[in-house]
C-alpha cells in the first residue's frame, strides 16, 4: 500500500495578479509565502519517505515547506508540471473571454475538450500526470510520499484517481492553494481518501471533502 499526499502550490504571483500562468515560471506571492509555515506544520508528523515536485518555481517553493521537518531530497518530475497554455500564457483572465471566446467557453463549460491555441490539451495533461503519479507510486510501493503540483494538473489526476471519465472533470473542484488530497494505491486500485483539505490554514481553512 502506497499513500500519496497531493499538494497544490501556495498562492503565486500569477494567482494574485489573476493571470493564466501555465508553464510561466513565477514564484510565490507574499500571501503564498505566509501560507508555507502552516503547510510545513501540516506535514510535521506525517512520516514522509519521499517528496516529488513539478520543477516550476512556485511548486518547488511549496515542496520545500512540505519538506521542512523531513530534510529529504526533493525529486523533480516534468510530468507534474502545469498545463502548457500556448497563447494563453501570461494573459489576464479578464481578457481571455474577449480574446478567445470559444476557447473560454470550453474552459468554463466543456473542459475535457479544451486546448488553448498552440498549447497542451486537457486530454494530454490528463494522460501525462496520471502516468507520472501512477509511476511514482509504483516506484515507492509501501511508502508514504508527497507530490506537489498545480491546479489544472491535479484536477486532471483526481479525475483519473476517482475513476471518472474525462468528460466529468467539471464535477471536481479546482484545488485551492496549498490544498491537500490523499490517495492510496493498494493492489492495483486507487482510493481517494479526501481532497481539497485546507484545514491547516487559519482562519481561512475549510474541512476536507471525503469521498
Amino acid at each position: 500500500m502506497t499513500i500519496v499526499y497531493l499538494v497544490r502550490h501556495a498562492k503565486s504571483v500569477g494567482n494574485t495578479e489573476r493571470i493564466f500562468q501555465g508553464r510561466t515560471n513565477l514564484g510565490l506571492s507574499a500571501e503564498g509565502q505566509a501560507q508555507l509555515p502552516q503547510l510545513a506544520e501540516r506535514f510535521r508528523h506525517i512520516p514522509l519517505e519521499a517528496i516529488y515536485s513539478s520543477p516550476l518555481l512556485r511548486a518547488m517553493q511549496t515542496a520545500e515547506a512540505v519538506n521542512h521537518y523531513h530534510r529529504l531530497p526533493i525529486e523533480t518530475e516534468e510530468g507534474l508540471c502545469e498545463i502548457y497554455a500556448g497563447e494563453w500564457e501570461r494573459k489576464l483572465f479578464a481578457d481571455l473571454p474577449i480574446l478567445y471566446p470559444e476557447h473560454w467557453r470550453l474552459w468554463c463549460e466543456d473542459e475535457s475538450h479544451f486546448c488553448a491555441p498552440g498549447g497542451e490539451s486537457i486530454v494530454q495533461v490528463h494522460s501525462r500526470i496520471s502516468h507520472a503519479i501512477d509511476r511514482i507510486a509504483a516506484q515507492n510501493d509501501g511508502k508514504t510520499i508527497a507530490v506537489v503540483s498545480h491546479g489544472c494538473a491535479l484536477r486532471c489526476y483526481l479525475c483519473h484517481a476517482l475513476g471518472l471519465p474525462l468528460e466529468r472533470i467539471g464535477e471536481i473542484p479546482l484545488s485551492q492553494n496549498t490544498a491537500v488530497s490523499r490517495v492510496v494505491y493498494d493492489g492495483g486500485t486507487i482510493q481517494v481518501d479526501y481532497y481539497d483539505d485546507l484545514s491547516h490554514l487559519d482562519p481561512t481553512g475549510k474541512q476536507e471533502v471525503s469521498v
